[in-house]
């Protein structure tokens, strides 16, 4: 049975065809500069907000301009990454801390003048304030602690399933890690999926981190 001129389907037109294919060929767009708008590489530097706990993507330029202003409006994210394996926390001491997952970050606050605790949620990042006293008195132990740049550097904690993994991280990793769980949580306990992107999540982290300094 023929079609119907009614039921015949339109021709593309040439134009049409060309229009597709160079939407086809078209490449992803661009991530930019927040800053100056400049094309960034994938993996590129990052800027924090302190007043609002915003990361703001830059460019080398840019960061740079940032590297050693501390009351500016942008702090420059370090990339450096330690992995802490002669860390001293018994789980008394973690306890004692009030944490109530076996997954945190700690990090200093300029804006309020105080440590936060934060661990993620299906949520988002929940902040709790950290009595300054716990935090002496880990810090005693870990002379590391004294060192974290305030607002862009933390102590991220993994005490998962048997897990004893501490690191200090630029902040924006740890922004990272709310994120894939805030995503990627289904059902009443996350899932298997999610936990096995996590423990990816840190097994990166290890392959990436260097060897930590000696601290005093």
């Amino acid at each position: 049975m023929e079609p119907t001129d009614e039921l015949k389907p339109a021709p593309i037109s040439r134009g049409a065809i060309a229009a597709l294919s160079r939407f086809a060929r078209r490449p992803p767009p661009t991530e930019r500069c927040e800053l100056c708008a400049a094309p960034l590489a994938e993996n590129h530097q990052h800027l924090l907000e302190p007043a609002t706990h915003q990361i703001a993507c830059a460019c080398d330029a840019c960061a740079i301009l940032f590297s050693t202003v501390q009351n500016g409006k942008y702090r420059r994210v370090p990339r450096r990454i330690e992995h802490l394996q002669n860390f001293q926390m018994s789980d008394e001491r973690w306890a004692g801390l009030g944490v109530p997952i076996a997954l945190a970050f700690f990090v200093h606050d300029s804006s309020a003048e105080q440590m936060l605790t934060i661990y993620p949620s299906p949520a988002g990042g929940t902040h709790a304030a950290l009595p300054a006293e716990a935090w002496d008195e880990l810090s005693v132990d870990n002379p590391v602690l004294k060192h974290l740049e305030s607002d862009v550097e933390a102590l991220l904690v993994n005490r998962m399933g048997g897990s004893r993994d501490y690191f200090r991280v630029p902040i924006d990793e740890c922004y990272k890690l709310i994120g894939i769980i805030r995503t990627q949580w289904r059902g009443l306990s996350g899932g298997v999926d999610l936990w096995k992107q996590v423990a990816e999540f840190f097994e990166q982290l290890k392959k990436r981190s260097v060897k930590a300094k000696e601290y005093a």
